[in-house]
């Protein structure tokens, strides 16, 4: 009598702790993803990605393997009117580089120098777009979005980098 007891005991013990289980599951879960949803727009909003971000993949391309061409001209390009009411302009001169191992290379490397006045159109729009104050505080933020908006034109990812050899600003 007292081994079945003893089992009925136990047996009710194991149920419970499975329903304790499966309500503490229930009630995690969605808190979980909650706290992984907040991650994301928090690092989304500081400019954080969690796969790492399209600089990082010039790192990882072997040197050997960057080619880098540089426009011709030095631009001349107004800023958006910021607080100050004053205009202001920046001269620089732009490279890119790219990957010569890539397919995106093989269809447009080689005719770079023709897409040059594309290139430099795509520059002048994405520093155009930006205030005096906001070029100075974060320079590598525009050549991102440039790098961004450029693979986005070629449809490829063989620019792995854009740099600005010189700049001036006022």
């Amino acid at each position: 009598m007292k081994k079945n007891l003893m089992s009925v005991l136990i047996l009710a013990l194991v149920l419970v702790n499975t329903i304790l289980t499966a309500i503490m599951a229930i009630a995690i879960v969605p808190q979980t993803k909650k706290s992984n949803e907040l991650v994301n727009s928090v690092a989304s909003a500081i400019k954080l990605e969690m796969n790492g971000d399209s600089s990082a993949k010039a790192t990882s391309v072997p040197m050997d393997q960057i080619t880098t061409y540089d426009l011709e001209n030095e631009m001349t390009i107004n800023f958006k009117p910021g607080d100050d009411g004053k205009e202001h302009y920046v001269v620089l001169k732009a490279s890119i580089s790219m990957d010569n191992k890539s397919d995106g290379y093989k269809d447009y490397g080689a005719g770079i120098a023709e897409k040059s006045s594309i290139i430099t159109n795509e520059i002048n729009n994405v520093v155009s777009s930006y205030t005096y104050e906001e070029f100075r505080s974060d320079q590598q933020a525009v050549q991102d979005e440039i790098l961004k908006n450029l693979q986005v034109l070629f449809d490829s990812d063989f620019i792995v980098s854009v740099g600005f050899s010189s700049v001036t600003s006022q």
